[in-house]
């Protein structure tokens, strides 16, 4: 959340970016609530005070009345705070984080700049296919089977894809291990306080999110939701930044709302795999750190011989926490184009500069050299989210013969002999 000072002190800047970044929230309402809250704690301030002082003194009938009657008033306004505080803070975690200057403005959440494209889109001799209909061909992925066992948007891989999975671990994890990460494995639920405090919101009809019935947990979406909850309440020591994790999870998603998307296959799915990093730095250190991001899930899609460009989310499209956010969006030949044609480019990875955002919420800082406390700064990014990097694959690595060139960087953590996915034999 931002910090309550920026928005009373700078009301207007922080509607203009609340409105560049399409968020419905009222300042206005919540800076009135905020001041009923400041008021109401100083009257029970000041009724303790007196309560305090009355207890000094020898009780007479009077005094005994005044304070059963001050007692019974402090109770109506102590509870009467709990409830506007739960409401202000409400109001707080709706407003979205302040924007980097170099941002582009913009209404359309379409309108990104691209800043980089690094190969060019696949090209064809032969009427390339989705990765629907390879996986279907290469019997790789079993969706009604899942959907029978779990409903619409489930799948089974199947065969070489399965293994692929676990190669794009070990191989994103290699990368990452090299450039200092620690490797995680996460848990696939995290109480609701620390989804809100990351920017996630459990609630509501458009959310994203899975609740776990009769009780204060929620699937999570991203292991961006447990690495940042991982040091809630902490103060690291300056020496201790920055620190640099790489999680494995599960992630689960309702998709709420997305359906007019595209979303055939296993582009936009209820769960998949996912290696997230994430790290905390100090303030000064953030921007490297988010190039840093950046850079690295460059070097994986590259290491797989993926086409793909960058891009930098204009206002509309950056999520609530985040000051900047940059794509990698992969070429997927498969996926239908505005024109109507087949092959456009499409999200695969996202890193954030979340700024103090989620650990003003989550209270997380460093003691500077000084002895000062100051809140971190959070950044993440994708290393890999298994289904989009698996389409990729199969959509830019097909061959006219019907098979699968396996990216090299992955036959080392495939069983010996795996250098494609061939059409399997049928059975006499």
């Amino acid at each position: 959340m931002l910090d309550i000072k920026i928005i009373r002190e700078n009301p207007e800047l922080i509607k203009k970016n609340s409105k560049n970044r399409l968020s419905t929230v009222d300042i206005d309402a919540l800076l009135a609530l905020d001041t009923e809250v400041r008021n109401l704690i100083t009257e029970i301030e000041q009724a303790r005070a007196k309560r305090n002082q009355s207890s000094k003194v020898k009780p007479t009938p009077e005094i005994i009345a005044e304070m059963k009657a001050l007692g019974e008033s402090l109770k109506v306004k102590e509870e009467e705070l709990v409830e506007k505080q739960a409401r202000l803070n409400e109001l707080l975690m709706a407003v979205p984080n302040l924007t980097h200057p170099e941002v582009k403005v913009s209404d359309n959440e379409e309108d990104n700049p691209v800043l980089e494209i690094c190969g060019q889109p696949t090209k064809f001799n032969f009427t390339p296919k989705d990765h629907v209909e390879l996986a279907a061909d290469l019997d790789l992925i079993d969706f009604d089977r899942a959907t029978k066992v779990s409903g619409a948007k489930f799948y089974y891989l199947k065969n070489e894809l399965a293994l692929l999975e676990f190669a794009l671990i070990q191989y994103a994890l290699e990368i990452l291990l090299k450039h200092g990460f620690t490797p995680f494995t996460s848990p696939d639920l995290a109480k609701r306080e620390i989804l809100e405090g990351m920017g996630f919101n459990p609630r509501g009809e458009s959310t994203q999110v899975y609740r776990v019935a009769d009780s204060d947990l929620c699937l999570i979406g991203t292991a961006e939701i447990t690495m940042g909850g991982f040091h809630k309440d902490e103060v690291f020591e300056e020496a201790e930044l920055p620190k640099k994790y790489a999680a494995v999870s599960h992630c689960f998603r309702t998709e709420a709302g997305s359906y007019s998307k595209f979303s055939k296959g296993i582009f936009r799915v209820h769960q998949f795999t996912k290696i997230e990093m994430f790290q905390y730095v100090k303030p000064e250190e953030a921007e490297r750190a988010h190039l840093e991001l950046l850079e690295i899930e460059k070097e994986i899609f590259q290491g797989l011989g993926i086409p793909f460009r960058v891009i930098d989310h204009c206002t509309a499209d950056l999520g609530a926490p985040s000051i900047r956010t940059y794509d990698l969006e992969a070429w997927m030949p498969g996926k239908p184009a505005s024109d109507g044609s087949n092959g456009a480019w499409a999200e695969v990875t996202s890193t954030s500069n979340c700024s103090d955002y989620q650990s003003r919420a989550l209270n997380i800082k460093y003691k500077k050299s000084n002895s000062e406390k100051e809140f971190v700064y959070t950044l993440n990014g994708t290393a890999i989210a298994i289904t989009r990097c698996l389409i990729a694959i199969l959509e830019n690595k097909q061959r006219a013969d019907g098979s699968i060139d396996i990216p090299k960087a992955l036959i080392k953590y495939l069983p010996k002999g795996y250098k494609k996915i061939s059409p399997k034999k049928k059975k006499k």
